[in-house]
C-alpha cells in the first residue's frame, strides 16, 4: 500500500508522539510509586514512631506518679496514674487500629497483654495502700520493675522495626528514583533516534523520487528520452513521475520523427549534390570548353560548397546510422600513426592557407588499436577542422599520441590554441547542432556535428571522449583505444 504524503507526515508525526507518550506515562508511573513511599512513611510509619514515643512518656509518667502516691498517699496523684494508664491504653488501641505492618501488630499485641499485666497487678497494690499499707512490697517492686523493662523493651523494638522500615522506605526511593531517572533518559534518547530516523525514512521516502524525478528530467534535457522511470513513489509524486514518463515518451517520439526526417532528406538530397559536384568537375576540367578565370574562381566556389554539403549530408546519414544501431564497425588491428599522418594531409591545404602548423607527436615505435580505421580517421578529421578552424593565424595545431602499457590503452589529444571555450558550454559540445551560448564576434561556419558524431564512434570502440578548455588558453579533445597487436591478439 502506497501511502500519500500527507498520511506519511500524520503518521510519522503519530508515532513520534505516542513514544514520547509512552516516555511520559513510564516517567509518571514511577513518580506515582514514588508518591506511594513516601506517603506510606508519612501516614503509616511516622505516626507510630510519634505515638511509641508518647507510651514511652506515659509509661514513666505512670511510674512517677505511682511512686509520689506511695510517697505521699495523695490521691491526686493515684488520679494522674488512673489518667495515664488509660492514656496509654488508649494509645496502644489507637496504634493497633493504624498499624499495617504483622510484625508491628505483634508487637503491640505483646505490649497490651504485658501491659494489662502491669495494670492488674498496680490496682491490687493501689487497693492494698488504701486499705492501710505504708508501702509497696519488695515483690510487688520487684514484679514492677520487670514489667516496666518489658514494656520499655516491647515500645524500643515497636519503634525500631517502623524507623528500620523508614530507612528501607528512604533507601528503596533512593534507588527507585536513580533507576527511574536512568530508565527516564534512556527512554527519551532511544524515543529522540527512533523518531530522528522515522522522519528521515519518511523523508527520504519522499525526498527519493523526487531525486530520481529530477535525475531523469535532466537526462530529457541532454536528449535522452527512451528509458522511462520506474520509481516507487507516493500517489501524488507516482502522478507526476507518469507524467514526465508520458512526457519523454512524446519527445522521444518527436526525436525519432526528426531523424528520420533529416536521414531522409539527407538520403534524397545526396544523388542531386554529386551530380551537381560531378558537373561542377567537369566544369573545371574545362570538358566542354575553356574557362575564364572569373569563372573558374566561381565554379571553385560552387565545388567547394557541394563537398562541404556532401560531407554535412554524410555526416546527418552516419549519425542517424548510429543512433538507430544500423552502423556497421570493422574492428581490426589499425596502425594508429597511419591515420593521424593521413588526417594531417587532409588539412594541410586548409593549414597552410592559414599559416598554422600542425604536427604529430608519437612514440617510435607503431602503436596498434582495436579500431575501425576509417571511422577513427573520421573522428580526426572532424577534430582537426575544428581546431584548424578557431585558431589563429601563425599558432599550431598539435596531435599527441601516448600510450598507456599498463591499462593497455592509447591517449590520442588534439590541441589547439585558440580562443577556448567557456565553461557552461563544455556539458553540452558533444550535443548534436549546439553551437555554444557565447557567439564569438566573426561566426565561423560550423554543423555543430562532428563532435557529437565523434563521440558515437569513439564510444562504439568502448573508448572515452572528453574535452578540456579554459577561455583564452585554447581547447584540448582527448580520446582513449584500446591497443592490441598486429596479428590481433589484444
Amino acid at each position: 500500500m502506497h501511502l500519500s504524503i500527507f498520511w506519511r507526515l500524520v503518521l510519522t508525526c503519530l508515532v513520534i508522539i505516542v513514544a514520547m507518550a509512552g516516555v511520559n506515562i513510564y516517567a509518571l508511573v514511577q513518580l506515582r510509586q514514588l508518591t506511594g513511599l513516601s506517603t506510606e512513611m508519612a501516614l503509616s510509619h511516622y505516626p507510630a514512631v510519634d505515638g511509641a514515643k508518647h507510651l514511652q512518656g506515659s509509661l514513666f509518667a505512670q511510674l512517677n506518679s505511682e511512686k509520689k502516691f506511695w510517697a505521699t498517699k495523695d490521691p491526686a496523684f493515684l488520679a494522674n496514674f488512673s489518667e495515664e494508664v488509660e492514656v496509654f491504653h488508649t494509645q496502644v488501641q489507637r496504634l493497633r487500629t493504624q498499624d499495617t505492618m504483622p510484625e508491628g501488630l505483634a508487637i503491640l499485641q505483646d505490649l497490651g497483654r504485658v501491659f494489662q499485666d502491669r495494670r492488674s497487678q498496680a490496682q491490687q497494690a493501689l487497693a492494698q495502700a488504701q486499705e492501710g499499707a505504708k508501702s509497696a512490697s519488695p515483690e510487688y517492686e520487684r514484679r514492677r520493675d520487670v514489667l516496666m523493662d518489658r514494656l520499655e523493651a516491647l515500645i524500643a523494638r515497636y519503634i525500631e522495626v517502623h524507623e528500620a522500615r523508614i530507612g528501607s522506605g528512604v533507601t528503596e526511593s533512593h534507588a527507585r528514583a536513580a533507576k527511574a531517572e536512568s530508565a527516564t533518559e534512556q527512554l527519551v534518547l532511544a524515543a529522540l533516534v527512533f523518531g530522528i530516523g522515522l522522519a528521515a525514512i519518511a523523508s527520504y521516502s519522499i525526498l527519493y523520487p523526487l531525486r530520481r524525478l529530477q535525475a531523469h528530467i535532466k537526462q530529457i534535457g541532454q536528449g535522452h528520452f527512451g528509458t522511462p522511470l520506474k520509481v516507487s513513489a507516493p500517489p501524488e509524486l507516482r502522478d507526476l513521475v507518469e507524467t514526465v514518463n508520458w512526457m519523454g515518451e512524446k519527445l522521444q517520439e518527436l526525436d525519432d520523427m526528426k531523424a528520420e526526417f533529416l536521414a531522409h532528406v539527407s538520403h534524397e538530397l545526396r544523388t542531386p549534390m554529386a551530380s551537381i559536384q560531378e558537373g561542377t568537375h567537369l566544369l573545371l576540367d574545362e570538358i566542354p570548353g575553356p574557362l575564364k578565370p572569373d569563372q573558374r574562381t566561381t565554379l571553385l566556389i560552387m565545388a567547394e560548397s557541394s563537398r562541404r554539403l556532401i560531407h554535412l549530408i554524410s555526416t546527418i546519414l552516419d549519425l542517424s546510422k548510429m543512433e538507430a544501431g544500423m552502423m556497421e564497425y570493422r574492428i581490426v588491428p589499425t596502425e594508429l600513426r597511419r591515420i593521424a599522418e593521413m588526417s594531417v594531409k587532409k588539412v594541410q591545404l586548409l593549414a597552410d592557407a592559414k599559416h598554422v602548423q600542425v604536427f604529430v607527436e608519437h612514440p617510435d615505435e607503431r602503436l596498434w588499436v582495436k579500431a575501425d580505421g576509417p571511422r577513427i580517421e573520421q573522428v580526426l578529421d572532424n577534430l582537426l577542422s575544428n581546431a584548424l578552424k578557431f585558431s589563429p593565424e601563425g599558432s599550431s595545431v598539435k596531435i599527441q599520441v601516448v600510450p598507456d602499457a599498463k591499462n593497455g590503452t592509447v591517449e590520442v589529444a588534439v590541441s589547439d590554441s585558440g580562443p577556448g571555450i567557456a565553461p557552461e558550454d563544455l556539458p553540452h559540445l558533444f550535443e548534436r547542432f549546439y553551437q555554444g551560448k557565447n557567439k564569438p564576434k566573426h561566426p565561423i561556419a560550423s554543423s555543430g556535428l562532428g563532435l557529437a558524431l565523434a563521440k558515437k564512434v569513439v564510444e562504439a570502440h568502448q573508448g572515452r571522449i572528453w574535452i578540456e578548455s579554459e577561455p583564452g588558453k585554447g581547447t584540448r579533445v582527448r580520446f582513449i583505444l584500446r591497443m592490441t597487436k598486429p596479428g590481433g591478439a589484444s
